[in-house]
């Protein structure tokens, strides 16, 4: 039996169908969830994809935080559930403070689109265990406001924790802090991204089939091989 991956659609999701795309090509059971129904319909995990939810009003991810969908995935996602959020996904899950931090305008306040490596620094959460600890892998970034920011103190607790998943490498497109692209909650389940994992999923139009690392690993997650668990660390 397929496991299957929920995807939000927000009003505004840009990138729902090619994260329900993503998941499909892992091997699960793609399922659309809508951001006015708080039914999760049994998913074994969940996706926030990217895009403009609720036209970016007030600031990324602000609206979608009180979403119907939200409150029964806040509950789920302290319950073990594994939550994947892209880009403004990322920016709601902070705004749903399930994980920390903000994301705020680029520094060089121009949106940028580009294929971005990264360094994958934790292999141990649930959307991780298919990669290394150190790999450099190539997806798009798309963002405007991608800059991740927290405080000293939470910095150097994400550092401490081993919860930074993923660092810029060869030039930093947002100016995020410490130069951050990931990172995740204490137990491990919920991810936050601000590139795409979910473009670079096929040779026809990604730059690399790295991204599909991300949802096979949720997968082997799920499915409880030793050593790895769905809810926290290897």
């Amino acid at each position: 039996m397929s496991m299957r991956i929920g995807v939000v659609t927000f009003p505004g999701s840009l990138d729902d169908g090619d994260a329900a795309r993503a998941a499909r090509i892992a091997g699960a059971d793609a399922v659309r969830l809508w951001h006015g129904d708080p039914d999760l319909h049994g998913v074994d995990a969940v996706v926030l994809p990217g895009g403009f939810s609720y036209g970016d009003a007030l600031r990324c991810g602000a609206i979608a935080r009180f979403a119907p969908v939200m409150d029964s995935i806040v509950d789920a996602a302290r319950g073990g559930l594994p939550v994947l959020g892209i880009c403004n996904g990322f920016q709601i899950l902070c705004e749903a403070h399930l994980l920390p931090g903000a994301l705020t305008r680029n520094q060089h306040l121009h949106f940028r689109n580009r294929d971005q490596f990264l360094s994958v620094e934790s292999a141990g959460t649930a959307w991780t265990t298919s990669f290394t600890a150190g790999q450099e892998i190539l997806i798009p970034v798309k963002n405007g406001e991608g800059c991740y920011v927290a405080d000293e103190r939470t910095l150097d607790q994400l550092e401490a924790e081993g919860r930074v998943v993923a660092r810029y490498l060869r030039g930093n497109p947002n100016g995020s802090q410490r130069d951050i692209a990931a990172i995740t909650n204490e137990a491990g389940n919920v991810v936050g991204i601000m590139p795409h994992p979910e473009h670079a999923v096929e040779t026809l139009t990604g730059p690399s089939l790295d991204g599909l690392g991300f949802f096979t690993s949720v997968l082997r997650a799920l499915a409880g091989p030793a050593g790895v668990n769905a809810g926290g660390h290897q």
